[in-house]
């Protein structure tokens, strides 16, 4: 039990840690103008017509850092500030949400295996906590339900994995296209990289952490046997 609360604990701190440089980093680069003077909207609309992408909308989401491409209505949903920024962040974080529409265009293998995963994760995360729970009190006496546990916190960790992918081949499309169409020049392209490289650590933390807490669960169903 010691080694699952270092676990958790370490998990947390260096999570806390990698969204605070991500929130200091947008907020630092939300200062930082485009040189053409154009709001997210505008280069998000200016990506996907380039990519000759024209059934997808760009629409604003309330909250802060929400910012996502919702495959599914075919929408780039960017948080208020991106919208109508006019930044080096809200550039970058619009250019990265339109990647991710781009790689729904051309069938991007990975992002089409990760959607295949959604209603499967969507199930386990429902259920998970609940049977692991209950496998742990009950692991001596019915260990089956702990492997089953496992087997649904290891879909989980599969899809943080798949992730990694989506994501940084989503910030590769984005700072080529802002380069090369010339939304970021010399001074400012190094800030939408590190913008987006601040964003990325997120998931890497997080499928970090799954994995760690997932070889927590498969030494204690093991351990039952000692």
């Amino acid at each position: 039990m010691a080694l699952y609360w270092i676990i958790f604990i370490g998990t947390a701190l260096l999570s806390w840690l990698v969204s605070y440089n991500l929130r200091r980093k947008f907020e630092k680069y939300s200062r930082v103008p485009i040189s053409n003077g154009m709001s997210g909207r505008e280069v998000a609309e200016k990506m996907l017509r380039d990519h000759g992408i024209y059934d997808v909308r760009v629409i604003s989401t309330p909250g802060r850092l929400t910012d996502h491409y919702n495959p599914v209505d075919k929408t780039v949903n960017l948080s208020e500030t991106v919208y109508s920024g006019r930044s080096v962040a809200a550039a970058a974080v619009a250019a990265h949400e339109c990647g991710h529409a781009v790689q729904h265009a051309t069938v991007y293998a990975p992002l089409k295996m990760r959607s295949t995963l959604v209603p499967i994760v969507s199930f386990s995360s429902n259920i998970m906590t609940w049977i692991l729970l209950g496998g742990m009190l009950l692991l001596n006496t019915f260990p089956q339900l702990m492997l089953l546990g496992i087997i649904l916190f290891a879909t989980t960790t599969l899809f943080s994995f798949i992730t990694l992918p989506v994501e940084i081949n989503a910030s590769q499309r984005a700072v080529a296209w802002l380069s090369r169409a010339g939304i970021t020049d010399v001074h400012t392209y190094g800030k939408a990289v590190d913008a987006l490289r601040s964003a990325a650590y997120t998931y890497v933390v997080a499928a970090l952490g799954s994995l760690a807490t997932l070889a927590y669960y498969i030494m204690l169903f093991l351990s039952r046997r000692d």
